[in-house]
């Protein structure tokens, strides 16, 4: 069963274009009085498994909402408004919290003080990853937000180390949604959103940094607001209770027209406009561009997600044991074809011999590298230094591997 997003109408709505109010046209001379146009086709995408063997582990995302021009421009020039219900939602409670997932994954979390939050992964005993998880402690509870594919496994997983902790780990994703705000302009429109001004106590929104968090309040609504980059800008990750995801989403447009008097700050994006600015910002997801089956090292996160300091957790053994080998048997990396021909993902990297050494993970043409192709590929560690080929439009061409990120996006 393919999960809704509760704001499908919501978005069906907004897409459709409105004639303008008489005091608009009056105040636009020339102004067209002529019929309305049809509306722009949304388009969705599949995400993950529908099958009948995961029946509730697949959702489907908006791809566009018919303009992927301007809903990328939203990313890089003002603030683009994600749905997001392929983010599933664990809330972890009781005193030794804290502790007990210090224990169990891969970042230290010693100082996981309230506002903070972390990235970092949850191992299995052979050093693959169950789950990326993205923790943020919110002084009553850790809220960890994650893919929707790999909830269930994470909190069968996590419980069977509980032993006599005071602590409770519970799945709440059907009763939470998420959305995404990404864009220069994205802490200044949850700021105009929120009802009451800042607590001087408390970090402003503006002031928030990288992988920091705290509570809002939006048209009467709480709302998790934690600051985790993605497109290479400022951006947020959002949750609220499901059956507040529609008010949330009209109180965030509206602040953004607020911002804009009366010309949109922000604007709903479709996954298409975000994924061009992730792989730009050299951002690779879980179950995208690495698994289940994927070591850390593999990853190319190894710095973001790693705490070579801390004590024990599960795991890690294998993760120190790739570090003392110096490299893994494959690595993620980011990969620029010679010629104007885009790689699909599954694409196959060949050596110069014409031997498989990986495949293309993600990729996309590049608005602010002039509309290049670029991507993702997991390659063999091998080949990394070598020359490589990749398939592209029934073609082989040349390419060069280079680092994940493929720009740097200045914050304004």
């Amino acid at each position: 069963m393919v999960q809704e997003s509760p704001l499908r109408k919501r978005i069906a709505s907004w897409s459709t274009p409105r004639e303008p109010d008489a005091e608009t046209v009056a105040g636009r001379p020339g102004a067209a009085r002529g019929s309305r146009v049809e509306p722009p086709e949304i388009q969705y995408v599949a995400y993950g498994r529908t099958g009948e063997a995961t029946p509730t582990a697949g959702c489907e995302l908006v791809a566009t909402l018919g303009d992927l021009e301007s809903e990328y421009a939203a990313v890089r020039r003002g603030a683009g408004l994600l749905d997001s219900p392929h983010r599933a939602t664990i809330h972890i409670t009781g005193s030794d919290r804290r502790d007990f997932l210090n224990r169990m994954v891969t970042q230290e979390l010693k100082d996981l003080d309230a506002g903070v939050a972390r990235q970092t992964f949850w191992l299995n005993r052979r050093g693959r990853i169950v789950a990326d998880l993205l923790l943020a402690e919110m002084g009553d509870h850790v809220l960890v937000c994650l893919d929707v594919h790999g909830a269930d496994k994470a909190v069968e997983s996590l419980g069977e180390f509980l032993f006599t902790e005071d602590v409770e780990i519970t799945e709440v994703t059907e009763t939470f949604h998420h959305l995404a705000l990404h864009g220069p302009q994205a802490a200044k429109v949850i700021a105009a959103a929120a009802d009451d001004p800042d607590d001087p106590d408390d970090p402003k929104i503006a002031d928030m940094p990288d992988l920091t968090c705290k509570t809002v309040t939006i048209g009467g609504i709480e709302v998790a607001a934690i600051r985790c980059d993605q497109t290479g800008g400022p951006g947020f990750e959002l949750v609220m209770q499901r059956v507040d995801a529609e008010a949330v989403w009209d109180a965030l447009l509206a602040a953004g027209l607020t911002l804009g008097e009366g010309r949109p700050r922000v604007r709903p994006i479709g996954w298409h406009a975000f994924n061009i600015a992730r792989i730009e910002a050299g951002t690779p997801l879980f179950n995208i561009d690495f698994g289940s089956d994927s070591l850390a090292h593999e990853t190319g996160l190894i710095g973001q997600r790693v705490s070579f300091t801390k004590g024990c957790y599960l795991g890690q053994e294998i993760v120190a044991r790739t570090e003392n080998l110096g490299r893994p048997k494959q690595r993620l990396v980011g990969l620029r074809p010679d010629r104007d021909l885009l790689p699909d993902a599954g694409a196959e990297v060949v050596n110069a011999d014409g031997k498989a050494v990986g495949a293309v993970t993600s990729s996309t043409l590049s608005p602010m590298l002039g509309a290049v192709p670029i991507a993702f590929a997991m390659v063999r560690h091998a080949a990394i230094e070598h020359p490589v080929r990749v398939a592209a439009e029934g073609e082989l061409t040349d390419a060069a591997i280079v680092p994940l990120k493929f720009h740097e996006v200045q914050a304004s």
